[in-house]
Parts: C-alpha cells; structure tokens; sequence
C-alpha cells in the first residue's frame, strides 16, 4: 500500500517518520507565546513601580514633611542663638591737626605766649642756605615807634596791639624784620593792601644805624592776624638802589624768615591742640 504525498512515513523500523518541520514550528510558536507573556509580566511592574513613585510626590507635595526640601530643616533667624561673648567693636576718633591759620587767624585761639623770645628765639638763623646773626630785638606796645615815614598811620589806624622787631646781620648787610599784631585777619591784609614804607631799623649788637637817610630795600606781607615787614641795606651807609642785588636778596630773606616764624606759631598750636585730645 502507498500513501500519496504529505502523508504519514515509515522508516527504516517500519514506524511512522516525525514531521520535522511541524515540530519546529509548534517549538517557534511556543517561545513567541512565552516572550509575549513575560513581555506583558514586565510592563505591570514598570507600571507598579511609576505609579508608587507618583503616590511618593504627591504625599510630599500635599504638605507631609520632605528630606528634599532644604529650607524645612533650617531654624528660623528668632531661633539662631547670637555669638556669647563677643565685644562690640568701638572705633577711635582720629581727627587731623587743625589748620595752623586757624590759630594765627584767630586771636580766641592765638593764646601761645607772645614775646621777642617765642618770635626770635634763634641767635643764629639759616635762610636760603644763608646764615644770619641776631644783632637786637625789641616790642612795643605802641606800634607808631618802631615805624617811620607813612607806615605809623597805617599801623595805627588798623588797630596794631603789638610791634615787634629783631635785627639780623651776615657780611656787612643787615635787615631788620618787623611784625605788627592785630585783632582780625582783615585789618593785617589791610595794612599790607595800604603799606607806606617803612619800618625804623634797629641798631645794636654791633650793627649801627643803617637805612635811615639812604635809599634801602623794604618788603611787606600778610600772613594771618599779622602784618609784617623787612627793610634792608648796608651797615656802612650805601645806599641800596634798585640795582643793587645783595641788598634786595636780605630783604626778601628777611621776609621769609618772618614768614616762617609766623607760620611755626600756628604749627606749634594746632600740634599741642592734637596732643592734648
């Protein structure tokens, strides 16, 4: 008996052949159908897990207390103790030296001792790298007499308290440096804006009388409450014109030392003001 195709074998034991090709495709279609389910297993516990995750942020968002959350751990600024024993910082006031024309401008401040000793205490001065000897000092509470020509009413209609005068001497040239005191800054500046020479010079200490009948040289200025003046010439009776160089350059050393002593006074002042704050 013979069996048309696609029916059953025998083999070689005269049993039927198995169908190799069915078999395999009934083994393919089960694995398809396992990897479907664990597919499918898989995804519910993908989903289980979103699903607690969103159940964990809603709760905190809800208001439950959050280990996320940085500011809920922090105590507020009533609650944070301040430092013990800390001292409070202080701070010294350091206040810079007054002006110096503060106190020579002023005569409520001006209180130093005023004399020939505290103006020209010096018996021997260095200006401009020359070197004078103090000859003669004097003050007078009339100021008239220690001017001369048109400067005595000028000093007197401005009120002058004090005059003061020192001589100084260096290779036969000497000048003589006068310094007027007044009660205001204004009534010195107005001496100096109405100056008519001159100052008397003033002799001694070997120095004669000089430049009271020849032409000499003459300077005036201000500086605070004070008016001052220089007069200048030969000891030996030349006259001092307006070419003669030596005479001129005393004058305006003279002047500057004025200047300087003035100016030191209110240095003086300002500096014992500091020291005694």
């Amino acid at each position: 008996m013979s069996f048309g195709q696609g029916g059953p074998q025998w083999g070689a034991g005269g049993g039927p052949t198995p169908d190799w090709a069915a078999l395999a495709e009934e083994t393919e279609r089960r694995r398809a159908r396992r990897k479907r389910w664990l597919l499918v297993g898989g995804g519910a516990l993908a989903t289980v897990a979103v699903a607690g995750i969103v159940a964990v942020a809603v709760v905190n968002e809800g208001g439950g207390k959050s280990s996320a959350d940085p500011s809920s751990s922090l105590p507020t600024p009533e609650d944070i103790p301040s430092s013990p024993g800390q001292p409070e910082p202080s701070f010294k006031e350091d206040r810079p030296p007054a002006p110096p024309e503060d106190f020579i401008g002023d005569p409520q401040k001006d209180t130093a001792p005023l004399s020939t000793e505290t103006l020209f205490p010096d018996e021997t001065v260095t200006v401009n790298g020359r070197k004078y000897a103090r000859a003669a000092t004097d003050s007078a509470k009339k100021c008239t007499s220690g001017a001369q020509a048109g400067l005595g009413p000028v000093l007197e209609k401005n009120g002058c308290g004090r005059f003061f005068r020192a001589t100084y001497e260096r290779g036969g040239l000497a000048f003589t440096l006068g310094i007027a005191v007044f009660d205001s800054k204004a009534a010195a500046s107005a001496v100096k804006a109405g100056y008519k020479p001159n100052v008397a010079s003033l002799s001694g200490g070997g120095v004669p009388t000089y430049c009271r009948s020849v032409t000499c040289r003459t300077t005036v200025n201000a500086l605070g409450r004070y008016a001052f003046f220089t007069i200048a010439g030969h000891t030996d009776g030349k006259p001092a014109g307006a070419s003669d160089e030596q005479a001129k350059q005393v004058a305006l050393d003279g002047s500057e030392f004025g200047y300087g002593r003035i100016l030191q006074r209110g240095k003086d002042q300002s500096a014992a003001e500091a020291s005694a704050r």
